[in-house]
């Protein structure tokens, strides 16, 4: 399997309509989810329904990601929610890093079934189990202690999954591992406390698209409204956007 560039033309809606995912829905995520999706990079966490072989309807949420096939064909890999990270493979040490939303280097497996090392980290909004080989975001690491003139010990720290505060321009900025980030690196403005919280992707309550909207539920889950279903909550808010949109666009 490869990852490359994909275009929207030719993403697998129709799988995706298997499972409760329709075009409609897929083109009114922000443009820059769908950016990354076209890069080959995975989904935020959405609402998927299915039907079991009893014709009963089964409702999950899942991350997924798109890659091409040797005959250029593009699929889709589903990343379901789980009630817990499979952690067996980790020791007790391990396991607590990990579930303190840490990263750790362990030995991985890759998809050719060689054995590498590997940063892992747990998906809190999934429980999934991430990895990626080591000399990736090690590559990476090295640029930014060239940037940052950061000591070996403050790379060591940030490779055992701590978050470093450091000061530029005056200003605290905080840098860790963060496997969902484009690099395998996050900035933050702020300490470490701010570097945490920014963790979740940031969405809006509402998300209006073309055919509906995105609504975001207290506990930070996604739903998708059509614009056929809109309470009139829903289109005072898409009122309320559309005039945000224009005022913006005055002051431009």
């Amino acid at each position: 399997m490869k990852k490359t560039r994909f275009e929207f033309n030719e993403l697998p809606y129709r799988t995706l309509e298997k499972f409760g995912l329709t075009q409609d829905m897929i083109e009114d995520l922000p443009m820059r989810v769908l950016d990354e999706l076209c890069d080959g990079r995975h989904s935020p966490v959405l609402p998927v329904r299915v039907s079991d072989e009893n014709g009963e309807v089964i409702e999950s949420r899942t991350r997924f990601a798109f890659y091409r096939l040797d005959n250029g064909q593009v699929e889709v890999l589903f990343y379901p929610a789980l009630k817990s990270s499979p952690l067996e493979r980790y020791d007790k040490a391990q396991q607590t890093q990990l579930l303190d939303g840490k990263a750790i280097i362990a030995d991985a497996e890759t998809a050719d079934g060689r054995h590498t090392k590997a940063f892992v980290q747990i998906d809190r909004e999934t429980k999934q189990v991430m990895s990626v080989p080591t000399p990736i975001i090690g590559r990476n690491l090295q640029v930014l202690a060239e940037e940052l003139h950061l000591g070996q010990t403050e790379v060591n720290g940030i490779q055992h999954g701590e978050p470093m505060t450091i000061v530029v321009d005056n200003d605290p900025v905080t840098v860790g591992i963060d496997l969902h980030a484009r690099t395998g690196i996050r900035f933050c403005a702020g300490d470490e406390r701010k570097w945490h919280e920014q963790s979740k992707r940031e969405w809006d309550k509402y998300t209006f698209g073309v055919y509906g909207c995105w609504v975001m539920d207290d506990e930070g889950n996604l739903d998708y409204v059509p614009e056929e279903e809109y309470t009139e909550e829903l289109w005072n808010e898409q009122k309320k956007n559309a005039e945000r949109n224009r005022a913006a666009g005055l002051h431009k």
